[in-house]
């Protein structure tokens, strides 16, 4: 029994430790489950890793999550982001910014924490449940930025539920509340940059107002001392001050755009909004199509529209202010009147003396002007006023600080509201759109009047009866006359002076003429030039030496000596004053003055450190320093300076002898164009002319002038195609017949034009960072400029378009002149002279 027993509860356990064991099924089952767990563990944690990749690119921040530094907001299309940088790579200042993120510069366009950057190695951006930014450091302890800090008092009480903090597609960094409602945003609070979509200016009914401010400087995004926005005082004007004066004035609103900023009517890139009643008075933009534009108010207080060109992938310059000596505010003093196309550039208005007048001319224009002849104001016996006015043409309207508008009263009520307030000054329309409507009036002296070329702007000033003009109608030219009488007056003294060898004194000629020619002491410029010591001898040309010299005041200039011996200098000499007196542009060389002592005949120009064109380009050693950005520019700028010429300025001017050599460059590498010796000015209605004198320099004449004589706007295209091939090429143009041993630039850029090898044209010294599409374009550009014939060249205006734009379909370019014939004649001769010698030839008839 025992032993049964025994056996039996072996077999118990046995068979109870069997059913203690899984079959393999329920075993393989388990072993799956396991799997899918340790499965779903890992997807659990790969999708937190995702959406904590999201949150940091996507482009929104919630109470919930964190910005740190190496996270980025980035708006839906990609096109801002926002998070931590540095503006330099040593600093270790941090700051939360929003830039550009799909354009390659990165441009930076808002600063939060701009007067206290980040210092310590950690921080946080959060939103608060309030829907408060905060920008933290890392033991919470330090606050960097608030968006409380930059909230107007009357919403930091406001409340909201499950904040949301956006940054959108337009660079507007917004705070939404539960409803979608905006709580706050960026751009309420613009820094430097002026964004499409954005509002400068006054909100009435809450009191915030929306200025730029610039930075410190170009490493510092701290407020710098220039502001720009919409000043209130008198009749709102666009302006710039530093601190609280005038940097630059836009002036008023005047319904067709700023009555100091031409560039704010009528653009292809942007359509200007201006708003003024009594809940607001704010200025926005908007682009045109798909344009990318900006604009920025720099760290030394200047203001430049920039649009976006892709391609190239840069930023192309549309507008800058102040843009010169006439932006600047009340450059010619009260009641002066400045006109950047003159030398004078500063007059007094009609009615009006210098209140200094040594000290006007000698180009001292901040004393300004008083009346010859006092207002009458009524105060005759019959108790009217004898007073007038007279029509001051295409102006800048004078400063309104001290003006009232009523946009009720027609011109001619205006006039006689005027006649009856003796404060009143002047006044002009409010508006001049084609309907033309309300009136302003000015209460007191007037400042800062500058003319514009082909402006609509009328300002009607008010004299005395006895300096009223006995021309009634008194059209656009009143201005004109009052500006170009002395400048006339004055250069035409100053050229018999010179017909007749008569030494000038420039006090004597200041007080028995009248001139107010910018004239320059002898002993003057012999010092500066160490009594022009070879040492100081920038080179030579046709005209004569030209020296560097520095005056006792410190200013740098350029004294260009008429060499005695040469009689065809003299013609340039005086043409040259009468031509560059009335040119004042930025890719223009500047006329500082003149001497005419010691039978002696001197230009004092600026100087320019960087010399001419030529000395870079066809220099083996210092080419590799003009890169293709450098090179574009400078192409840009002198097509600039030429349409300047042949369209914008007072009078038009073809220059006849532009080549490297005479294009000059400043600091900054900024092209001059200089020289207008050979120059020639056009009448209104004048296309073309014909000279049996051809002066120019061979390898930049067009086959009409060359051959014929006959010059014109297109002369100057074709020189400027060439120039453009040489910018590109870094090789000279040498001349117009080419044997098998002579190099001539057309003809290979025209054959490698033909066979599609077009970028082989390109200076191998050119390093790889620049488009194709850019150079193609240019050298295509440059192709058309130098066609045979006149009229298949472009215009200026048309390169300036083709340069700077990037949706025109430019034409297939023709033949160049001379290339045609060159590789037709039989008989090839070498060119009689290189390319920087200037030459005349008599042409028989």
């Amino acid at each position: 029994m025992g032993i049964n027993v025994k056996s039996n509860h072996k077999d118990l356990s046995a068979n109870k430790s069997r059913e203690s064991q899984p079959p393999s099924s329920i075993k393989n089952t388990m072993k799956n489950i396991e799997t899918l767990q340790l499965i779903f563990f890992i997807l659990i944690i790969v999708l937190c890793i995702i959406i904590a990749s999201d949150d940091n690119e996507g482009d929104t921040l919630t109470t919930s999550t964190i910005l740190r530094d190496g996270d980025k907001l980035v708006s839906a299309s990609g096109m801002f982001a926002l998070g931590f940088i540095s503006l330099t790579n040593s600093s270790a200042k941090r700051y939360i910014a929003i830039w550009y993120n799909k354009i390659t510069t990165h441009d930076i366009v808002w600063v939060a924490n701009r007067n206290r950057p980040i210092t310590e190695p950690t921080a946080a951006l959060t939103l608060s449940s309030n829907g408060t930014l905060l920008l933290i450091g890392d033991s919470s302890s330090t606050m960097y930025w608030s968006s409380l800090t930059s909230t107007i008092i009357d919403d930091i009480n406001v409340t909201t539920t499950n904040p949301v903090a956006q940054l959108l597609d337009s660079g507007n960094l917004v705070i939404k509340g539960a409803n979608n409602e905006c709580i706050w945003q960026s751009f309420e609070h613009p820094t430097d940059t002026f964004l499409a979509g954005m509002k400068l200016g006054h909100d009435l009914r809450t009191g915030l107002s929306r200025n730029l401010t610039s930075w410190a400087s170009p490493s510092d995004p701290s407020p710098g001392p220039y502001t720009g926005g919409i000043q209130l005082a008198g009749v709102p004007q666009l302006g710039i001050t530093e601190g609280s004066t005038w940097f630059w004035r836009g002036g008023p609103w005047i319904g067709i755009g700023f009555s100091g900023s031409p560039e704010t009517r009528g653009s292809h890139f942007f359509v200007i909004t201006f708003i003024s009643n009594a809940e607001e008075v704010e200025y926005s933009y908007q682009p045109i199509g798909n344009k990318i534009t900006r604009l920025v108010l720099n760290h030394d207080g200047y203001g430049q529209r920039l649009v976006w060109l892709d391609p190239p992938g840069q930023w192309s310059l549309f507008w800058q202010a102040p843009d010169d000596h006439c932006d600047q505010y009340a450059y010619c003093g009260v009641f002066g009147i400045c006109n950047a196309s003159n030398m004078p550039m500063c007059v007094c208005l009609h009615g009006f003396q210098p209140r200094h007048p040594v000290n006007w001319a000698l180009m001292d224009w901040s004393g300004g002007c008083v009346r010859k002849t006092e207002l009458d104001c009524g105060r005759n016996k019959t108790g009217i006023t004898t007073d007038g006015f007279v029509p001051v043409t295409a102006v800048k309207l004078p400063d309104t600080s001290v003006a009232v508008e009523d946009m009720k009263l027609e011109l001619d009520a205006c006039s006689a509201r005027c006649l009856m307030n003796c404060s009143c000054t002047g006044y002009s329309l409010a508006n001049f759109t084609d309907a033309g409507s309300g009136c302003i009036m000015w209460m007191g002296q007037l400042y800062d009047l500058r003319v514009y070329a082909n402006s609509s702007q009328v300002f009607y000033l008010r004299v005395a009866a006895s300096d009223l003009v006995s021309n009634k109608s008194h059209n656009r030219k009143a201005t004109a006359k009052v500006v170009s009488t002395v400048v006339c007056f004055s250069i035409g003294a100053f050229l018999i002076a010179l017909d007749s060898s008569e030494e000038v004194n420039m006090e004597n000629t200041a007080t028995n003429t009248d001139m107010d020619l910018p004239l320059f002491d002898f002993g003057t410029i012999a010092d500066a030039t160490n009594n022009f010591s070879e040492d100081k001898e920038l080179g030579e040309g046709g005209f004569g030496p030209v020296y560097m010299g520095k005056t006792d005041d410190g200013q740098e200039i350029a004294v260009k000596r008429l060499s005695k011996s040469s009689t065809q200098g003299l013609d340039e000499f005086k043409n040259e004053v009468m031509l560059i007196a009335k040119l004042q542009h930025r890719n223009l060389v500047r006329l500082l003055g003149c001497c005419v002592q010691r039978q002696e005949k001197m230009l004092i120009y600026e100087y320019m450190p960087n010399k001419s064109l030529d000395t870079f380009l066809f220099d083996q050693d210092k080419k590799v320093l003009l890169n293709w950005q450098m090179r574009y520019n400078i192409i840009v700028g002198i097509a600039r300076g030429l349409l300047y010429l042949h369209q914008d300025s007072a009078v038009r001017v073809i220059h006849r002898d532009l080549k490297a050599s005479n294009i000059l460059l400043d600091q900054e590498m900024v092209p001059k164009i200089s020289d207008f010796g050979l120059a020639r000015i056009f009448g209104g209605n004048e296309a073309k002319s014909q000279t049996k004198r051809v002066v120019g320099t061979y390898g930049y004449m067009s086959p009409e002038y060359a051959i014929d004589g006959i010059f014109s706007v297109k002369s100057d295209v074709f020189s400027f195609g060439v120039l453009t091939l040489e910018i590109i090429s870094g090789q000279k143009n040498r001349g117009y017949y080419v044997s098998q041993n002579y190099y001539y630039l057309l003809r290979q850029a025209w054959r490698l034009w033909k066979e599609g090898n077009a970028m082989q044209l390109v200076d191998e010294t050119i390093e790889n960072s620049y488009s194709v599409t850019e150079v193609l374009k240019c050298i295509k550009i440059g192709l058309l400029c130098v066609q045979e014939r006149p009229e298949d060249r472009p215009l200026m205006s048309d390169i300036i378009l083709m340069l700077t734009s990037n949706n025109e379909l430019l034409p297939e370019p023709k033949c160049p002149g001379f290339v045609a014939k060159a590789e037709s004649s039989s008989s090839k001769r070498e060119s009689p002279s290189i390319n920087n010698v200037t030459l005349t030839i008599t042409l028989g008839r």
